[in-house]
């Protein structure tokens, strides 16, 4: 099996669903955490993993040890979603005011970078297979983005988007093609990077990249990075085995490569580069019920169809490697909504959204909990 790793940003804040600003006070007293340019969020990092049980405890032990922290400093405690739901997205809260990249981010972004989410990586060491991976994925990547969709607000009120978050991310540089090989990924991040449309190798904000210890030149793994917060973590391992398993199909099947066998892969790439840009902003706004254009067959499809489809094709070959179960919580999502719809129909029965974000609060609380005494050990703070 693959190794897969995730990075987590998280908002710290009031169980009243206000956010805080504590990520200065998290980095420096609570290892394994590291800050975000604006303090009201942070992030952690879960170390590569084959094997799904271990990545669970990955994801969830090290929110407990952070919740445990937050308790010293006063009654604060993690707040789900991907925006600033009843925060004020106006001021930026500087985490490290000495830090010139952070400088350069909060004077050409503002706010809109003040969001979380999650980073999904897997490992794939090739290169030439990872960039043939990354042009599947970039591809496909609006229905992870509907599968994970949870920022149905801002600054108090709903914006019409389920995906705020991505509907408002500066996506840098704007014109980001599908790489032909590593050597023209090579290319063209030194060429940005001479520009000065990107500031540095992590300056590159797409919803797919490929990802490494010496980017460009050695790469390692790819980073999906399209994906709202999913909070369960169990939901979280359904849409990484999703996208595994994808990645499998792609190694048995090199004809799933857009670019396979096509007369003029340059013009192809641009097509496909636009269209998938279209998909992107559509499932921001509707996510599972967006309807997006097919890259094979060109045809409109709903979001929520496309998945259910891909979920058919890769359950026997995730059977083979013995993750099949892990896919099974995909279904609930199809069924039931993703987070962002499940809030928002609560409030279309009523509920006020501090309500929803409160209620959200504690089952993310209680989740974790959950899930940390039925299945992980014991861990040492």
């Amino acid at each position: 099996m693959l190794c897969k790793g995730f990075e987590i940003e998280l908002y710290t804040g009031t169980p009243q669903g206000e956010v805080v600003g504590l990520a200065d006070q998290i980095v420096h007293h609570l290892p394994g955490f590291v800050w975000e340019p604006d303090r009201r969020n942070v992030e952690y990092t879960t170390p590569p993993r084959q094997r799904y049980e271990r990545l669970l405890c990955d994801l969830v032990q090290p929110r407990q040890h952070l919740r445990q922290y937050l308790r010293t400093l006063g009654n604060y405690t993690l707040i789900p979603g991907s925006t600033l739901a009843l925060g004020d997205s106006t001021v930026f809260l500087r985490s490290d005011p000495g830090n010139p990249y952070h400088t350069y981010i909060q004077k050409t972004y503002g706010t809109r970078v003040v969001t979380a989410s999650v980073h999904i990586n897997i490992g794939i060491d090739d290169p030439e297979t990872l960039i043939r991976a990354c042009r599947l994925v970039r591809v496909e990547a609006p229905l992870y983005l509907a599968l994970s969709a949870a920022s149905p607000w801002l600054d108090g009120r709903i914006t019409g988007w389920h995906s705020t978050r991505w509907h408002q991310f500066p996506h840098t540089p704007p014109h980001v093609p599908l790489f032909l090989s590593h050597r023209h990924f090579i290319q063209w991040t030194e060429t940005q990077l001479q520009a000065g449309t990107m500031q540095n190798v992590r300056h590159l904000w797409s919803s797919v990249r490929p990802n490494g210890n010496r980017r460009p030149y050695d790469l390692n793994r790819l980073e999906l990075r399209i994906c709202d917060l999913v909070s369960d973590p169990v939901h979280l391992l359904a849409i990484t085995a999703l996208l595994e398993a994808r990645l499998y199909q792609l190694l048995r099947n090199p004809n799933l490569d857009p670019l396979c066998g096509h007369p003029y892969p340059r013009l192809r790439a641009e097509e496909l580069r636009v269209q998938s840009e279209t998909n992107a902003q559509t499932a921001a706004q509707h996510s599972l019920d967006s309807v997006l254009t097919h890259w094979q067959t060109g045809q409109s499809v709903r979001a929520r169809d496309w998945i259910a489809e891909l979920l058919e094709q890769v359950t026997p070959l995730a059977k083979q490697y013995g993750f099949s179960c892990f896919l099974s919580p995909l279904r609930t999502i199809l069924a039931e909504g993703n987070e962002a719809q499940r809030w928002l129909a609560q409030m279309a029965r009523g509920e006020s959204l501090a309500t929803v974000l409160q209620n959200a609060i504690q089952a993310m609380q209680a989740r974790e909990t959950d899930l940390v005494t039925e299945i992980c050990p014991p861990q040492a703070a």
